[in-house]
């Protein structure tokens, strides 16, 4: 499967695609070949700006539209998305380098699932006024939102901020990524094919520090909702509280796989390899820390290792391929970093290493370590990579503390033989969502994280909610 030929390169302003406005432009590089294959304009303040008044304009407008039009028109990205399925996902793997099976089964697929989610909840009536005594409260659009978005789920994050804030009444100015802008400029042709008015929905390429930083800052936009690391996440918090905008953060994770002592442990380790090497390693829920029973260490990272071995790196277009390479040079030599950190901190390295891969593209051995303290930095910080890091703990009070005891909070998992003791033990982890014994992904229902992993929600009732303001009318 080939990348598109033809992909939208520049800004959308005011219902016009328009190059920037002092001609720089950022190149798009595929990992996996180390090609330029395309360039896109590096926005400036000035472009930011004239999104976001294009934005401000449109907002009373689209506001004031029927919601079976705003409805109408959402679904109709949503057929967009559809028919362009398989374009869509060529793309992600051209520039993401994910293999081309899990972009057209993930990264394709959950998007349609999320405005599917969002669709239904407006019909059945999430947005419909609530009576409480004397008081009528309504939701009403917040109006106009800063959608900043990653690289390594380019249109699910888009989709997953832009389709619920569109369909409550909201307007968009969506920053993407500038590492993985071309799906982004399908994204924007289907928007603009689906008839929205002029200034319903704009995009500004460009860097975080540069148009990310504008938007953030600008006092025209009534809320940030940003997808990225916490330091990046930090910072947009930073800008965003000088006006008092609303901020949404999804940002890192360093989620633990919990195996109880009555689990199948070869299958609870071959389900959390597969979710930790999930689109090269590139995901932030992706469960990265394995917490055994001491007394089956071993066994547990024997069983990682043979799980690890049937992910050899190779060309993300081949179906056949399970792991890609890592998006670009600076983040393979971040990866690799961390591989050499713990060995430094005397972590086993079991699996993989940091020794180059040979020929071609920005690829990463799939690593997998035993023995790992908590205190160690591969157990603390998000690698962002394919690399398994496996803790012993000593009883179910020390597993879960282990799993409680990083700074984040985005995801977990739990594997036990008896479900009713799994779920009770999600219930104490301080994370977003808990996935036990291997529960699917759910586009329906609430993402998000505890402490430095954001705050808010995306998908289904809750992440239409988040696009919001609430008013309480007395009579």
């Amino acid at each position: 499967m080939a990348a598109p030929t033809q992909v939208r390169t520049a800004h959308l302003i005011g219902g016009e695609f328009v190059e920037g406005s002092d001609g720089e432009r950022i190149d798009v590089v595929n990992p996996a070949t180390e090609e330029v294959i395309a360039s896109v304009p590096a926005g400036t303040p000035a472009d930011a700006d004239a999104a976001v008044r294009a934005a401000a304009a449109a907002f009373p407008g689209w506001a004031a539209t029927p919601l079976a039009d705003r409805v109408a028109a959402v679904r109709r990205i949503n057929d967009g998305l559809r028919a362009r399925a398989g374009e869509l996902a060529a793309t992600i793997t051209a520039e993401v380098g994910t293999p081309v099976t899990f972009a057209s089964k993930v990264q394709v697929t959950n998007p349609v699932g999320i405005t599917d989610g969002v669709l239904a909840e407006i019909e059945a009536g999430a947005l419909a006024p609530v009576t409480f005594g004397n008081s009528t409260v309504v939701r009403e659009p917040i109006g106009v939102v800063a959608a900043i978005t990653p690289w390594n789920f380019p249109l699910q994050q888009m989709v997953a901020k832009i389709t619920p804030a569109l369909a409550v009444g909201c307007t968009v100015v969506l920053k993407p990524s500038e590492v993985a802008p071309l799906t982004a400029g399908l994204l924007a042709e289907i928007i603009a094919e689906a008839g929205l008015p002029a200034g319903v929905f704009n995009m500004v390429h460009g860097t975080g520090p540069v148009v990310g930083e504008a938007l953030a800052a600008h006092p025209l936009v009534d809320m940030v909702s940003f997808t990225g690391s916490t330091v990046a996440g930090r910072r947009v918090a930073a800008v965003g509280a000088e006006t008092v905008k609303k901020v949404a953060l999804e940002l890192g994770g360093k989620s633990a796989s919990v195996v109880l002592d009555d689990a199948d442990l070869v299958r609870a380790v071959k389900i959390t390899v597969a979710n930790c090497f999930m689109n090269n390693g590139q995901a932030c829920s992706a469960l990265t820390r394995l917490l055994v029973p001491a007394d089956r260490h071993d066994e547990a990272v024997e069983a990682a290792v043979a799980a690890a071995a049937k992910y050899q790196p190779g060309d993300p277009t081949q179906e056949t391929t399970r792991i890609g390479p890592a998006v670009s040079a600076a983040q393979r030599d971040r990866v690799v970093g961390y591989i050499r950190k713990g060995v430094e901190e005397g972590a086993d390295l079991a699996f993989g290493g940091p020794e180059p891969v040979e020929g071609t593209g920005y690829f990463v051995r799939p690593t997998v370590f035993g023995n790992v303290r908590e205190d160690m930095t591969i157990a603390q910080e998000e690698i962002f990579g394919p690399v398994l890091v496996v803790l012993p703990y000593t009883d179910e009070d020390d597993a879960v503390r282990i799993a409680n005891g990083t700074r984040y909070g985005l995801a977990a998992g739990v594997f036990g033989g008896d479900a009713d003791r799994a779920y009770a033990v999600a219930g104490r982890l301080r994370a977003g969502q808990v996935d036990v014994n291997g529960g699917l992904f759910n586009t329906k229902a609430p993402f998000g994280g505890f402490k430095q992993s954001g705050n808010g929600r995306e998908f289904g009732r809750f992440g239409l909610e988040e696009f919001t303001e609430l008013k309480s009318i007395q009579r």
